[in-house]
């Protein structure tokens, strides 16, 4: 497995790495600048990045003057608004110490499940990566509805991963890998590796997650992951300050192995 994933990372030329709300917002925004580090690594080498991003409505709460993540669909479209702004700035910003440029791409369910906008979006991504622009993928919350909504940016991660034919997917969370049951209970043992026809059903899940501002947890990296790895692609799941780690091709967190495919 060691030699199978540092080989499948080392030789991805396409990768699709996505964070989560906690990772990159409140406390944690200063982790914004070792994410962008390790992506301008990958993408120095030569690797097309696409980076689905969570966090505009974490993002825009603080400047609504909320005090938590907002439960009416209108209040979180407009601090989706506001916080994608901010967010897209912070990321070109960090970006900028390497002279690369972002290229923001807002999607709904309905621009992947329907033919016309999903051939629009997959040749707008495909140019964008052929200008090795970086390629920053959020949900697009300020008209998305309740019906449509993917749910999870982790689905959508996995989407997008298919939709650009990615050679790996790289899932980060504020854990470094998954556990038989959350790690911090007690006899809670990492998993190095899941088959592809594994469907972990003995994993035991939790909640969200403390900082209570995401939408996903174990329970949906885990769907995401299947998902990709259904479409032949490889999942590396670990938690986002070990991103440098995973994209240099270094064995930590969680390998999903890919299924064949014909």
């Amino acid at each position: 497995m060691t030699e199978q994933q540092r080989a499948a990372v080392t030789a991805a030329k396409r990768i699709v790495v996505k964070v989560g709300s906690s990772s990159i917002s409140g406390p944690n925004v200063g982790q914004i600048g070792p994410l962008v580090d390790a992506l301008a690594a990958a993408h120095a080498r030569g690797v097309e990045v696409v980076l689905v991003s969570s966090g505009a409505i974490a993002t825009g709460i603080p400047y609504l003057k909320l005090d938590a993540r907002p439960t009416d669909l209108a209040t979180q479209q407009a601090a989706a608004a506001v916080g994608q702004n901010v967010l897209i700035f912070r990321y070109q910003e960090s970006l900028d110490r390497y002279g690369i440029v972002a290229g923001q791409v807002l999607l709904t369910a309905g621009d992947l499940e329907n033919a016309t906008p999903r051939s629009n979006a997959q040749r707008a991504m495909e140019r964008l990566l052929g200008l090795r622009i970086l390629v920053i993928v959020n949900e697009n919350d300020t008209v998305a509805t309740q019906e449509i909504r993917f749910g999870d940016n982790d689905r959508l991660a996995a989407l997008v991963s298919e939709l650009v034919h990615a050679d790996l997917l790289v899932l980060l969370s504020d854990v470094d890998a998954l556990y038989t049951r959350p790690p911090h209970e007690p006899g809670a043992e990492r998993i190095e590796r899941v088959a592809h026809d594994d469907d972990l059903a003995s994993v035991e899940l939790g909640d969200i997650g403390a900082a209570g501002v995401g939408t996903g947890g174990a329970g949906t990296k885990i769907a995401a992951a299947k998902l990709a790895v259904g479409q032949g692609i490889p999942v590396v799941l670990t938690s986002t300050d070990r991103v440098a780690q995973a994209l240099a091709g270094d064995v930590v967190g969680t390998w999903f192995e890919a299924a064949p495919v014909d």
